[in-house]
C-alpha cells in the first residue's frame, strides 16, 4: 500500500520531524519504492518536489529535510505501483490549478475499472487511476461552481463524489486548495493535532525524538494525517473507513 502524510495548520510550520519519519518508508523492504513526492502550498504558490526513485535513497528527499519549508498545507506520497509504470509523470502529489488556486492531491489504493468520462477542462499526463480521479472530481467541482465555494460547502460536494469514486475500490485520498485538507479514508487513515502543552515525541521508524514545547508557541496548533501513526508515544486517532474529514488551522472537522 501507498503512503500518505499531510500536515494542516493554524500557522507556518515546517514538516522536518515527520518527514523524517515518513521518508524511511519508501525504499527499506522492497515495497515502497517507486517514487514519492511532497507539496508546500506558501500563499498563493504551491511549491511540489517529485522524484520516481525511492524517498529513502532520493538526494531530493536530503534537500527538503535540509530546507526547512514552512507551510500551513502539506501533503507528501510514498508510491507503491499498481496502476500505470514507475516514472515522474505518474508520481503523487499531482497538481492542477481550478478557480486561480493551485489543488494537490494524493492516492493510497487501487480502483477498478474506473474510466470516467472527462471533458477535457482537467486531463491526465500519466497513466494511473489515481490522477483519473484527481481529474474528474475537479471536473465536477468546476461544473458545479463558477468560484471557490464555502469550506462547508465544499466539503459537503467532495463528500457527494467521493461516494462515487469509493465503490471501486480502495480510495485514501489527500487533497487540499491551500486553505482547507481533506483527508478521506477508505481502509487506513490516522491523524494527531498537536497544540498546548507541548509534549515529546518520539518516530516510530526512527530513533529520533523533538520536544515540540521548544519549537513551538503556545498559540499553535498542528494536525498531522498519515496512513500509519509516526510516532510510538503519542495517541493517534484513526479515521473510521468511508469518512471524509477536512481539518483548518490544525484543527479537524467531520
Amino acid at each position: 500500500m501507498c503512503q500518505l502524510l499531510g500536515m494542516n495548520c493554524n500557522t507556518p510550520t515546517d514538516i522536518c520531524f515527520s518527514f523524517e519519519g515518513f521518508r524511511s518508508r519508501g525504499g527499506l523492504t522492497d515495497v515502497h519504492t517507486d517514487g514519492w513526492g511532497i507539496a508546500f502550498f506558501e500563499g498563493r504558490g504551491a511549491r511540489t518536489f517529485l522524484d520516481p526513485r525511492p524517498s529513502s535513497q532520493s538526494p531530493v528527499a536530503d534537500l527538503v529535510r535540509q530546507y526547512p519549508i514552512r507551510s500551513k498545507n502539506v501533503i507528501a506520497h510514498i508510491r507503491k505501483a499498481t496502476q500505470g509504470p514507475v516514472g515522474l509523470e505518474n508520481t503523487h502529489p499531482f497538481q492542477r490549478e481550478l478557480w486561480g488556486h493551485y489543488w494537490i492531491f494524493a492516492h493510497n489504493g487501487n480502483l477498478d475499472a474506473f474510466a470516467p468520462p472527462l471533458d477535457g477542462s482537467f486531463i491526465p499526463v500519466g497513466d494511473t487511476d489515481s490522477e483519473r480521479a484527481f481529474c474528474w472530481l475537479l471536473q465536477n467541482l468546476a461544473e458545479n461552481f463558477s468560484a471557490m465555494p464555502r469550506s462547508d460547502v465544499l466539503h459537503q460536494t467532495l463528500r457527494e463524489l467521493t461516494r462515487e469514486i469509493a465503490p471501486h475500490g480502495e480510495f485514501n485520498y489527500l487533497l487540499s486548495q491551500g486553505d482547507a485538507l481533506f483527508a478521506h479514508c477508505s481502509t487506513h487513515l490516522c491523524y494527531i493535532v498537536r497544540q498546548a502543552p507541548f509534549s515529546m515525541a518520539h518516530l516510530k521508524d526512527q530513533d529520533v525524538s523533538v520536544d515540540f514545547s521548544e519549537v513551538t508557541t503556545p498559540a499553535d496548533r498542528v494536525a498531522v494525517i498519515a496512513t500509519a501513526p509516526l510516532t510510538d508515544n503519542e495517541e493517534w486517532t484513526p479515521i473510521a473507513p468511508g469518512t471524509l474529514m477536512m481539518f483548518l488551522d490544525g484543527a479537524p472537522v467531520l
